[in-house]
């Protein structure tokens, strides 16, 4: 049995995913815009060393996303898993911007991308070409 292409699906759901890194990498610039401006005001108004450190976090965060969301492109069967874990915490920020936040546009804005990588990904294509995953590399050869 040979392994298959990537499916288009999971293919969708890696530039779904890419996305979501890019716009976590221009929340990451505007964080870093904010902490070089003085007194840009705010509730509990950081310092610069506070906004330069919650952009560093948030840049190793988006970097990971992005390995996911470009590991998907290329069919990267590792890409699978961090890719959905993002997709389910963002499913859960989305309900408390929902719920307790009071703030249903923002809810929208996170939840409708990370229900589509979630279907993309149990789908039918999806599951198959993941299961894939887990065949040794050479498991197709008869030497």
């Amino acid at each position: 049995m040979s392994i298959e292409a990537v499916p288009r699906t999971v293919r969708i759901a890696g530039v779904l995913t890419t996305l979501q890194a890019v716009a976590g990498l221009i929340f990451v610039v505007a964080l870093l815009i904010r902490g070089t401006s003085a007194g840009s005001g705010g509730v509990g108004e950081f310092g610069s060393a506070q906004t330069y450190g919650e952009a560093g976090y948030f840049a190793l965060l988006s970097a990971g996303v992005l390995a996911a969301g470009l590991g998907m492109l290329k069919g990267k069967h590792w890409a699978r898993t961090p890719a959905l874990l993002l997709q389910l915490m963002l499913l859960g920020t989305a309900w408390y911007a929902f719920g307790p936040s009071g703030q249903p546009l923002a809810g929208t804005i996170l939840a409708i991308p990370a229900i589509a990588v979630l279907y993309f990904m149990f789908n039918r294509e999806g599951r198959r070409w993941s299961y894939y995953g887990n065949a040794a590399p050479d498991a197709d050869r008869e030497d």
